[in-house]
């Protein structure tokens, strides 16, 4: 997570590559960022499979960005949202993005706006390409966002077999690189930095709202608070 908050962060909706059920939550994640200022939904709103849009956008302060179908097959939103981001970034008037779609063909965007250092949050489905998942700032997905908010009996893992064991070997590696007291404990701000540039990781995907929860549910580490409210974390095996 970032350290200070951001102030113009400009909110980007694929509405034909995701749901508006979403929207609630990612405009929360958003919020703890800064202020969402620009809000903006792209697709053929002509369509009837987009008419969910209409009271979403209204309720959310959305603006909807029309784009009609040039061809039989292909639509203009893409080009139309990249081309919005770029003149976003070059006129210098957001300090962050939040892009909203599972289509991996933002992927050449995201890696464009973060060679400039901007910091962007992708969401979307878990069929998103990996590539597009990686190269975000952090990727979350919708469905868990979702979830999360009508969790009520603690967090719990989530994902299967596989995507847990990259979690458990990612954290492990991050806690491995990490700095280390004379007794084995490494700062846990220092651990989520090392997780966070090694890949889009964020805890909110496997069911815990911070860090600080995730370890508290791993049996192989031992949290210590100390001066100032430093949360230091030690492997036991």
């Amino acid at each position: 997570m970032v350290d200070t908050e951001l102030k113009n962060i400009a909110l980007l909706i694929d509405a034909d590559n995701t749901s508006p059920k979403g929207i609630d939550p990612v405009l929360t994640v958003m919020a703890k960022l800064g202020q969402v200022n620009i809000r903006r939904a792209y697709g053929n709103f002509a369509k009837s499979n987009l008419a969910n849009w209409e009271k979403i956008t209204n309720d959310f302060g959305i603006s909807p960005q029309q784009h009609f179908d040039v061809s039989k097959g292909k639509n203009a939103t893409d080009m139309a949202m990249t081309i919005d981001a770029i003149d976003l970034l070059y006129q210098r008037k957001v300090d962050g993005f939040g892009i909203m779609s599972s289509d991996g063909d933002f992927t050449p965007l995201v890696t464009r706006l973060r060679q400039e250092g901007v910091i962007v949050y992708g969401f979307g489905e878990k069929k998103t390409p990996e590539p597009f998942q990686a190269v975000c700032t952090r990727f979350l997905f919708i469905d868990d966002l979702i979830a999360s908010t009508t969790q009520s009996d603690g967090p719990k893992k989530r994902g299967d077999k596989n995507e847990l064991k990259k979690l458990d070997a990612l954290v492990n590696a991050a806690h491995a690189e990490a700095k280390k007291d004379e007794n084995g404990f490494a700062r846990l701000s220092q651990i989520g930095q090392i997780a966070g540039n090694r890949s889009s990781f964020d805890v909110r995907n496997y069911g815990f709202k911070n860090l600080r929860e995730l370890f508290e549910a791993m049996e192989n580490f031992a949290l210590e608070k100390r001066e100032g409210n430093q949360i230091y974390v030690k492997r036991l095996r």
